[in-house]
């Protein structure tokens, strides 16, 4: 289905394209660097989705309109790159796994607030409502590292 975007809503698409592909870049690097397996395997699936939403905000920008419903079941698909190309850290970058959810946590809330303003910012009700799945999709990342980070005693609500 197409659709037609005005500047500031293309402009809008660029901003979070951009979120999005420092966001697997991060989750890359992260997912190498974490100590523990968990914490491994909730970056990289985190990674995976944003992967998925990277490839949503394209098809937006191309004038497609993604199928969201269907969005996680072929992340395998979506990696342009594998495990072995993430480039290594050099010791004195290495953060702890704390560090690292700190960052990542700090990402996704400013990430899902970006995609709150873009949600009001678009004239199609059919791409708010894609943007609005991935902003709650960005909202489970961040439940999933605080709710790893309290686990481990990271991160105690007051």
């Amino acid at each position: 289905m197409d659709i037609r975007l005005l500047q500031k809503e293309r402009m809008l698409l660029e901003d979070q394209k951009n979120h999005e592909q420092i966001c697997i870049e991060k989750y890359k690097n992260y997912a190498s660097q974490a100590s523990d397996p968990q914490l491994k395997q909730i970056f990289t699936a985190n990674g995976q989705g944003e992967q998925e939403h990277l490839n949503s905000i394209n098809q937006l920008l191309g004038g497609r309109l993604p199928q969201t419903g269907q969005q996680g079941q072929n992340s395998a698909q979506s990696q342009p790159q594998s495990a072995g190309q993430v480039k290594q850290a050099s010791p004195a970058a290495v953060k702890s796994d704390k560090e690292m959810c700190t960052d990542m946590l700090m990402t996704e809330k400013y990430v899902s607030g970006t995609y709150n303003t873009a949600v009001f910012e678009f004239q199609d009700t059919r791409v708010r409502d894609v943007l609005n799945h991935i902003q709650k999709e960005e909202q489970k990342h961040g439940e999933a590292i605080f709710q790893y980070m309290h686990s481990k005693g990271m991160y105690q609500p007051q």
